[in-house]
């Protein structure tokens, strides 16, 4: 077996012999497809909407006639598909440590403003779809989309595509109801029973698809019409009876949205799917959505042998929401408790990691870490302190950045960092109604202040570490002493080896770590918060560093 340093050092050798034959293009896409072997359940993901992260486009921030005057952070502001890549091609996510990205819906969102009773808004957050086989303009272009794709895979970093399948956007004058035999407009969910949390609008004037439904439809006449004006209708029709066909399913609501949803793994390489709304829909609609996510994820890579990355499969993870990993798989709706990791899912988000944190970094660690151990052996659990509709966050008023990222990026389990997270971006906007204050533009207007930079700093730091040793989100843990507080981290998988050490709450200056039997005997070991290194010796090493924690890794000869 091989460790995580030992296949770095085997590689560079490989590609400075290689360096000599081939050219350089071909080297740099080699280097990057093999540097760090990848575990989804060890993953470090960036959650960012789309519309307030970067604009990188300037001409496309106004479509539709999207003017009406809306609420506080309730509009479009700019941020797109353009902007997404230009920050991968600068290198920020990759300082930060993150090698998953995902990013709020693309599709084209209805062209009307509605207010649910927290004023005027548009879809900017891409949850009210018009038309899933387009993207919205205000975000971008295929062509954006291909490019942004491209990039990150260049930078080892996958794409994780929002998808909806619960429902349509709202109804608006621009933007007509689907029909009857496409969707609901009532009765509103009471989430008190599996019916009526399923079978249901989730909110006034959101048609809920009929995704359960087993009749055969035509296509909306909304959709028709949209499709012969842009001059489209014949290729998209013969698309659909193309598929229909060769895959034996019925023109079901949910089968045609599941075409359009998997067609953006065919055409684009997207490398995962974070399903919104889960609990509103029937489970046997995400089985078969994740049946048709893996064969277009099998067709991408029979036909872009030059792409593919590695021989991950697909991944699939949803929002479930209040699901808490303390129930264990299944989720408990009163009456019927469903099992999602049964049902195409690999992963679940974690709603209960902001009241974990407020414990002991001990409690914290080593309780999921056991359950990663047990429950979830063969699955996973994304964990996030902050996110886009979760009004009672970790640290609301950013007080304590710099614990929020040691402990989210340190515990088992996906980390989540949500856009903003690692700049202490504002969370309390004055104006806003709901989650709106959640969603402010990215304050990269305050990155180089002191305080932000070192905010910034502790997170790319920890980030780099976890990404470049799955041990950390996916590895045993074991405690080696509880004052100071120093743990070790092992993982073997796949003939991966690989072993960390940490101290937190550590003395600033001179101080004596506690490794066991972490590493060999008289092993160099570097501190990659310091970037300082020292020798093992029975079983210890003595740093001086102005931080109180440490990040151990091996050094390899």
């Amino acid at each position: 077996m091989m460790n995580i340093k030992s296949i770095a050092a085997l590689l560079l050798v490989i590609l400075s012999v290689s360096s000599c034959k081939q050219k350089e293009t071909t080297v740099t896409q080699v280097e990057v497809k093999e540097k760090n072997p990848f575990f989804w359940e060890a993953a470090n993901m960036y959650f960012l909407l789309t519309d307030r992260f970067s604009n990188g486009d300037t001409s496309n921030d106004i479509n539709f006639d999207r003017t009406q005057e809306s609420a506080v952070l309730r509009d479009f502001m700019g941020g797109d598909i353009k902007g997404i890549t230009q920050k991968i091609e600068d290198g920020y996510f990759t300082d930060l440590g993150i090698n998953a990205i995902w990013f709020t819906p693309v599709v084209e969102q209805v062209h009307g403003a509605v207010d649910e009773g927290t004023g005027v808004t548009y879809g900017y957050h891409g949850y009210w779809t018009k038309d899933w086989t387009s993207l919205d303009p205000n975000f971008g272009t295929r062509e954006d989309l291909q490019a942004l794709i491209a990039a990150a895979h260049q930078k080892d970093i996958r794409i994780v595509m929002d998808v909806v399948l619960n429902h349509t956007g709202p109804v608006t004058e621009e933007d007509p109801f689907w029909g009857e035999d496409w969707a609901r407009e009532n009765p509103n969910c009471a989430f008190s029973t599996y019916e009526n949390t399923t079978a249901c609008s989730l909110v006034e004037n959101l048609p809920d698809i009929l995704t359960e439904s087993d009749q055969e439809v035509t296509l909306p006449g909304t959709l028709v019409t949209k499709w012969k004006s842009e001059g489209r209708y014949d290729e998209e029709m013969a698309e659909l009876d193309s598929y229909f066909a060769a895959n034996n399913l019925k023109k079901t609501p949910r089968n045609y949205i599941i075409k359009w949803l998997t067609d953006y793994i065919r055409d684009f390489g997207v490398d995962a799917f974070r399903v919104d709304t889960t609990k509103h829909v029937d489970e046997a609609s995400w089985a078969a959505l994740r049946a048709q996510a893996d064969k277009a994820f099998a067709d991408y890579k029979t036909n872009n042998e030059d792409k593919v990355m590695d021989d991950n499969d697909f991944f699939m993870f949803g929002e479930v929401y209040n699901y808490s990993i303390d129930g264990g798989r299944a989720y408990d709706f009163g009456d019927k408790k469903v099992d999602y990791f049964a049902n195409g899912f690999d992963n679940l988000i974690n709603f209960q990691f902001k009241y974990d944190a407020q414990g002991s970094y001990e409690q914290l660690f080593s309780k999921y870490a056991e359950i990663k151990d047990s429950i979830f052996s063969d699955k996973s659990f994304v964990n996030y302190a902050t996110s886009h509709d979760d009004g009672q966050p970790f640290d609301k008023d950013r007080n304590k950045a710099i614990e929020t990222g040691t402990k989210l990026l340190l515990t088992t389990g996906i980390s989540q960092v949500y856009y903003g997270d690692e700049t202490a971006r504002d969370l309390t906007i004055e104006g806003t109604d709901g989650d709106a204050t959640l969603r402010s533009f990215m304050n990269w207007e305050d990155i180089d202040s002191t305080t932000t930079n070192e905010v910034l700093t502790h997170w790319q730091k920890l980030g780099t570490f976890r990404r470049d040793h799955p041990s950390v989100g996916t590895g045993t843990h074991e405690m080696l002493s509880a004052a100071p507080y120093v743990f070790k981290r092992s993982f073997d998988k796949n003939g991966v080896t690989d072993t960390v050490v940490v101290g937190l709450d550590l003395n600033i200056g001179v101080k004596e770590i506690v490794v066991g039997n972490a590493f060999a005997k008289a092993q160099t070991v570097k501190d990659t918060y310091s970037g300082q290194e020292a020798s093992v010796i029975d079983g210890k090493i003595t740093l001086d560093t102005p931080y109180d924690i440490v990040l151990l890794e091996a050094v390899q000869d």
